[in-house]
């Protein structure tokens, strides 16, 4: 989940000021932690609280009716919970109404928040079974669009064959097979590539900047490099880089100075939860 949160730090100062280069400073002062961030940790703590009250005695039990009832509710509690202490972060306006609604409901989202958040789905799911169904569970509480839950799904599918130790080949093979076609190069659409918020036109994308890197910076900087929707792009293409490449001390360590003390204790909670 790291890998996100240092995509979307470090993208985060270019959404509205695009810049078309490798070649920059990863953090500045005008880095902050955006909505991908944050609804990211949510997702996370969402995952940890429904850990501690199911029933674990079937091996199964993440696939089970009760665990998908529970994960929804909790998923929904600290989405809004988390999200309503930064109301200034960054959210869409449908999101904004969602995350401060009484009655929160889904509204037929095919926007790319839904694959910037998953990120804790790749990484605590131990099948392919699990990924997918705990992807559209957290997925759906917003963002019940076919083109929403596939987004999130292809993120999820693509940070659990890295963690894994899939090759970046079978990653692509996977990913052109199921979810999207991977028939282009960064370079190539980067001259015209526009802002875009959808899943449709920015997790494929995403997808290809991890697939043409070389290293986990090399991957958040051809995400940023590419334009459009900086943090977001930059969160997803982050999450899978994290899951292949691991991240390196200095990223982890400067990354983690823009998380309040909220946001670093679910964090370490999370990290501390992975190693149990």
């Amino acid at each position: 989940m790291l890998g996100a949160i240092v995509g979307d730090i470090v993208g985060s100062r270019f959404e509205f000021n695009n810049h078309r280069s490798k070649a920059f400073e990863l953090f500045t002062d005008e880095c902050f932690a955006t909505d991908d961030s944050i609804m990211s940790l949510a997702v996370a703590k969402a995952i940890m609280e429904t850990e501690k009250v199911v029933d674990k005695s079937r091996e199964d039990y993440r696939l089970s009716m009760c665990y998908d009832r529970l994960l929804r509710e909790l998923t929904v509690k600290y989405m809004q919970q988390i999200g309503r202490n930064y109301p200034n972060c960054g959210y869409g306006g449908m999101f904004g109404r969602w995350i401060f609604s009484a009655n929160p409901r889904p509204y037929n989202s095919f926007g790319n928040g839904a694959a910037m958040r998953i990120g804790p789905v790749g990484f605590t799911a131990r099948n392919e079974l699990e990924a997918i169904s705990l992807s559209k569970t957290i997925t759906s509480v917003t963002h019940d669009h076919p083109e929403g839950i596939k987004g999130a799904e292809a993120t999820t599918i693509a940070i659990f064959l890295a963690r894994q130790g899939f090759s970046k080949r079978d990653i692509r093979v996977r990913i052109s097979r199921d979810y999207y076609s991977l028939d282009f190069t960064i370079d190539e659409i980067r001259p015209s590539y526009d802002f875009n918020e959808t899943c449709q036109e920015t997790v494929p994308q995403a997808i290809q900047c991890f697939l043409e890197s070389d290293s986990f910076e090399d991957a958040v900087r051809t995400a940023v490099s590419l334009g459009g929707d900086s943090d977001t792009i930059a969160a997803i293409t982050g999450a899978i880089a994290e899951a292949y490449y691991s991240i390196p001390y200095d990223i982890r360590t400067k990354a983690l100075h823009f998380l309040d003390k909220e946001l670093l204790a679910i964090f370490f909670e999370w990290e501390a939860f992975l190693m149990s």
